[in-house]
């Protein structure tokens, strides 16, 4: 049902997206995707989370250290429900799980998407902290929007990639 969701929000090309390739061959994390029901039980919305890297660059296109990120989407809603509401709700759901493990004692990473900074600015998603990281496809570079309290401390120039590679 949720493959089906993803297909009419964002096409059935979808997985030709940068985004697919940033998270390739990873498990979406459980504790931090969510589904979205209607009043007649009916799935209208999703937002998923991924275990994801940004692996940095050193001198002579050498990688460094790679550190662990959070990558947020998709979020989806049926073309016919948008702007119900169902989004902002799935924000919500995951930025509570997220304070729910911090206060449980997991280190929260910070997390990155690729979208629209008008939309995803209200939960502190900005590009102000990522104009060294680079995706590995076609991508808009004020797209790539990062937030959280460990934001600060990430490598400045790297690459966004699969955990654990």
């Amino acid at each position: 049902m949720v493959e089906t969701l993803l297909d009419r929000a964002f096409g059935a090309d979808r997985h030709a997206r940068t985004a697919y390739r940033i998270r390739a061959g990873m498990e979406c994390l459980d504790a931090l995707s969510f589904a979205a029901l209607d009043e007649e039980e009916m799935l209208v919305g999703t937002i998923q989370c991924w275990p994801i890297a940004l692996r940095e660059k050193k001198a002579r296109n050498e990688e460094g250290r790679a550190v662990p990120l959070i990558m947020v989407g998709p979020v989806a809603v049926l073309p016919e429900r948008q702007g119900e509401g169902f989004g902002l709700g799935l924000m919500a759901a995951m930025l509570d799980a997220e304070k729910h493990l911090a206060a449980n004692g997991q280190t929260p990473l910070a997390q990155v998407l690729i979208g629209d900074a008008d939309y995803y600015g209200r939960w502190g998603f900005s590009a102000a902290m990522t104009g060294g990281w680079r995706c590995p496809g076609p991508y808009e570079q004020e797209r790539l929007l990062a937030r959280g309290t460990a934001i600060a401390a990430m490598p400045a120039e790297g690459m966004l990639g699969p955990w654990g590679e």
